[in-house]
């Protein structure tokens, strides 16, 4: 039996999750891209590299449908 992409892909609310602003020299925020950590983020422009890497080319970062902000929106980076 062969399994469907559906059912060996995990589910996930949101594609994209910016975690909370880390307080070091400069700040950033975490990244995760379906689940799997990508990096840090030192500005909005960075998370749309990373979507951009991970194929997610169309995606918009601000769009909170598809991603979701942890302790601030997309323009909190202190």
């Amino acid at each position: 039996m062969t399994e469907s992409p559906a059912s060996s892909t995990p589910h996930h609310a949101h594609v994209v999750v910016v975690h909370h602003v880390v307080d070091a020299n400069p700040p950033y925020r975490r990244v995760d891209v379906l689940g799997t950590p990508v990096g840090k983020a030192h500005s909005l422009r960075d998370v749309a590299e990373f979507c951009r890497r991970a194929g997610l080319r169309e995606l918009d970062p601000e769009d909170d449908d598809s991603v979701q902000w942890i302790g601030g929106g997309p323009h909190v980076w202190q």
